[in-house]
């Protein structure tokens, strides 16, 4: 932990209903004063200064949704390497999906995440059980275990929970015990080896393609299943018109349900598969411009409440060995934040201040994890954009293991320029 005194930046602060230009002190690690103009000075003599004039000063960012791969598939990132992305990117915490190998499915698996990343990791790192144990869907893992062990959600992403009875047992447990359940939603009976959305690109190359159907089936069905036991369901990256009106009704509804959408499935069509081949190819797939349009109308709405990146490295070999054979997923963390601010706050669909609750205080309260503030006390993580900068992204210089990402060579402005983890500053370079 350290002391830091940022002086001069535009502080957002969205859970606090702050936008100023003013100075941020954290003291011993934590947030010790937010101020407008000259309301205050260091309330460290030893801290280190950092002028933020220019810059947009926000709660560090929370990623809900990474796969840091670690352990057993070190070759594709390892805490060490995904959270440095991270941090890289302008997030100072990242939940972790489970299905690792072994897969996170005891307490004692929760504890070693903890353990490696208090020696390795750039950020927080928070991680995340499966439901179902070794993510096969036969049976509920001890999520009491984990979540004493530490355990801030549960998940099975990479693969659907079909065995619904089952999923109704983890979401009653989920509203006695006040965690999210985090689901990966694709009917697997309509998406058996589909390596592409269904529709008119699919059609035109001859590639099997999973209909909108299969993700709307299985999200109808988790938000009746979450109405009918009071859980907390969190739809992950949602990609459908049809999952996001679902979502919305559900709301509407009064059951507890919320979502997050990915960078890609806000700005990409199917089509970019002709033009990238794997580097397009994820799980759920690209869609249609119809689907972006209702993703981007429901960040704008609130039905969809939070940005995640499903940040999902391979190995270059990997995604090498065409459509058929390479794994779903690509890298996001260092790319989400210009994304979000090219794609969604230049042309109006959000405002800075919305942008920002979706990626710190709203994935925190999802997670129930005390970050996503700067209210006095909190943890001093911190974000700093330059809302200015334009750069384009050279993937050589990615901080990941993995290469994977289709925005190789785009031109994006408003990137990250430092990140706080509880007050110790890391200069994006």
């Amino acid at each position: 932990m350290s002391d830091a005194f940022i002086t001069n930046g535009r502080i957002i602060d969205p859970a606090n209903n702050i936008d100023e230009v003013g100075n941020l002190s954290i003291v011993n690690g934590k947030v010790k004063a937010v101020g407008g103009g000259e309301k205050h000075v260091s309330e460290s003599p030893s801290a280190t200064v950092y002028d933020a004039t220019g810059l947009i000063v926000t709660p560090g960012f929370i990623d809900m949704h990474v796969h840091l791969r670690e352990p057993g598939f070190e070759h594709k990132e390892t805490i060490a390497t995904g959270t440095a992305a991270a941090a890289a990117g302008g997030f100072t915490s990242v939940a972790c999906i489970a299905n690792t190998s072994p897969v996170i499915d005891t307490p004692e698996k929760i504890e070693q995440i903890y353990d490696i990343a208090s020696e390795t990791a750039a950020t927080h790192v928070f991680p995340l059980g499966s439901i179902t144990k070794n993510l096969a869907g036969d049976e509920l893992t001890d999520m009491r275990g984990m979540r004493a062990a530490g355990a801030v959600g549960f998940s099975d992403d990479g693969v659907t929970v079909m065995n619904a009875a089952l999923m109704r047992d983890a979401l009653a447990l989920s509203a006695e015990l006040g965690f999210p359940i985090m689901v990966h939603c694709e009917e697997h009976n309509l998406n058996a080896g589909a390596v592409m959305n269904l529709g008119e690109t699919s059609r035109k190359l001859g590639l099997l393609g999973s209909p909108n159907a299969a993700e709307d089936i299985i999200v109808a069905r988790d938000i009746m299943l979450a109405e009918m036991t009071g859980g907390h369901l969190h739809v992950l990256h949602v990609s459908t018109a049809g999952a996001v009106e679902l979502v919305r009704q559900g709301k509407r509804r009064g059951v507890h349900v919320t979502a997050e959408a990915c960078p890609h499935h806000w700005i990409l069509t199917d089509a970019e598969i002709e033009k990238q081949g794997t580097n397009a190819k994820m799980h759920p797939p690209l869609r249609t411009q119809t689907d972006i349009d209702a993703v981007i109308e429901g960040l704008r709405d609130g039905t969809i409440d939070a940005i995640a990146t499903d940040h999902a490295p391979h190995a270059p070999e990997e995604k090498a060995q065409g459509m058929l054979e390479a794994p779903n997923g690509i890298i996001g963390l260092e790319t989400c934040v210009p994304l979000v601010w090219t794609f969604l706050v230049e042309p109006g669909h959000l405002t800075v201040a919305e942008a920002i609750a979706k990626m710190t205080s709203i994935p925190a309260n999802i997670l129930g994890i005390n970050r996503g503030t700067l209210s006095t006390g909190v943890v001093g993580d911190v974000t700093t954009i330059n809302p200015d900068l334009v750069n384009r992204v050279d993937v050589r210089k990615s901080r990941s293991k993995s290469q994977n990402t289709p925005f190789g060579g785009w031109e994006l402005k408003g990137w990250p320029a430092m990140t706080f983890k509880a007050g110790k500053g890391k200069l994006k370079t």
